[in-house]
């Protein structure tokens, strides 16, 4: 839209001749559909870097069960084969290594949970558009 299409009145625009008027209804429109594009590619990234970061806490939760799992093996097999002492500190590594794990994957759910289903303000913002042109319509 340009400034002086912005600032003409009602006395202005009666004055224009139809050609101008669907040349000014043809320029509003597509710089509104520019607008909304806009805001949906806008709204799609936040939520793809939410999306992101959520996963690799998941990743990251994996990767320290896998740890903690190997600890608890280690800890079986020591106090299997040797004395009280060595299992039982395997064992503490074990269950401490788990708890990180269960903090960060509800870390990760949490940021998963965060990212809104993309387009919503997108959605909101067309139906104010129709229905501002439903008002307008004589």
């Amino acid at each position: 839209m340009t400034a002086s299409s912005q600032e003409e009145g009602p006395d202005e625009v009666e004055h224009l001749s139809t050609t101008q008027l669907l040349a000014r209804v043809t320029e509003q429109t597509s710089g509104l559909v520019r607008d909304e594009v806009a805001l949906a590619k806008a709204e799609i990234q936040e939520s793809i870097a939410k999306v992101g970061a959520g996963a690799g806490l998941f990743g990251s939760a994996g990767v320290i069960t896998l740890y903690g799992v190997g600890a608890l093996l280690a800890a079986a097999i020591l106090g299997l084969a040797t004395a009280i002492d060595a299992w039982f500190a395997a064992l503490l590594v074990g269950v401490v290594l788990l708890g990180i794990a269960g903090v960060v994957a509800l870390t990760g759910k949490k940021k998963v949970s965060e990212a809104t289903p993309p387009l919503e303000a997108s959605k909101q913002s067309v139906k104010r558009d129709v229905d501002t042109l439903k008002r307008s319509r004589p």
